[in-house]
């Protein structure tokens, strides 16, 4: 699947995270110091909105029971076997696009 235009670049400044959704997925789009990463956004433990919760460098937090996803790697930080699927994601002409093959 090509790359799917998901929101505006200026929605996302640096150090922060917004939820996109595309048909079923929803992904947690994060831009970590002008870099952008993009994770799945929900959260395996209770289904959790991932993007709803706060960013602690490149760690998502979840709103719900605290799990913490790096948004560069996917991985859990307490076990590194549970791993987030990441998508790649680039910005072009002031748009974030996702690829959601």
């Amino acid at each position: 699947m090509p790359f799917v235009k998901v929101a505006a670049l200026v929605d996302v400044p640096a150090g922060s995270m917004m939820e996109v959704h595309h048909g079923e997925a929803r992904i947690a789009v994060c831009n970590i110091e002008g870099q952008l990463h993009a994770i799945d956004g929900v959260c395996p433990h209770r289904q959790g909105p991932l993007a709803h919760g706060a960013l602690h460098g490149t760690m998502v937090v979840c709103p719900w029971h605290a799990w913490e996803f790096d948004c560069v790697t996917g991985q859990n930080d307490y076990d590194p076997r549970l791993v987030q699927r990441k998508y790649s994601v680039k910005a072009e002409d002031g748009h974030i696009l996702v690829d959601l093959d």
